[in-house]
């Protein structure tokens, strides 16, 4: 019976391979899981640390404030313009206070396009001193796509004062503020601002 002899510089090379590949297939599965939470809803890159390409949302209100696709009236900025739901108003430029921004949310903006995204709103919820649906009748506010929490309105509501209301012009750190550090979306603004620099005058996006 011949004897097959391992001689110890080759046990340790294959304990050295063994080595390399766990760490390969250990970074790769952590790899696949940092993607999935850099990644906000509908897999849409959120503000955040950079991770293979996408960002972590730092922010929860900037999360819901695009889970409930705000963002498809008022802007990513806040600012407004047309938008599916019509000319959205400015966030930016709104003299609304806390409470009053709450009960939009909750209430929607009856004969507009703000939907309202409280699910019981005009049932449980008391909208607008007690209004009710059939008070409304066709100025009744649509649903929203959708519905929030009583928290999460209260969480989106304090983002929006704390990043938008009364920011004035948007600018290029607002963009990367939301999308993050070398996001396309920021060009246009970051030769926009070089410009106004430049000049000494603002210009409006």
């Amino acid at each position: 019976m011949e004897l097959k002899v391992v001689r110890p510089n080759q046990r340790a090379n294959r304990a050295i391979r063994v080595s390399v590949l766990s760490l390969i297939l250990g970074g790769g599965l952590a790899l696949l899981a940092t993607r999935d939470l850099a990644r906000g809803e509908g897999g849409t890159p959120v503000q955040g640390q950079v991770i293979n390409g996408a960002h972590r949302a730092l922010d929860e209100g900037q999360r819901i404030y695009e889970k409930a696709n705000c963002v498809g009236c008022h802007k990513w900025h806040g600012d407004g313009g047309g938008g599916y739901g019509g000319a959205a108003l400015s966030l930016r430029a709104t003299q609304l206070t806390r409470d009053q921004i709450i009960e939009v949310v909750h209430c929607g903006r009856p004969g507009t396009g703000m939907p309202h995204f409280d699910r019981d709103a005009y049932k449980d919820h008391r909208c607008y001193s007690g209004v009710t649906a059939q008070d409304m009748g066709k100025d009744l506010p649509l649903d929203a796509a959708t519905f929030l929490r009583p928290k999460e309105i209260e969480t989106v509501v304090d983002y929006v004062l704390e990043h938008i209301k009364g920011k004035g012009q948007t600018s290029y750190q607002d963009c990367v503020d939301f999308f993050g550090e070398g996001a396309r979306a920021c060009e246009v603004y970051k030769n926009t601002s070089a410009h106004s620099r430049a000049t000494g005058t603002e210009e409006r996006q």
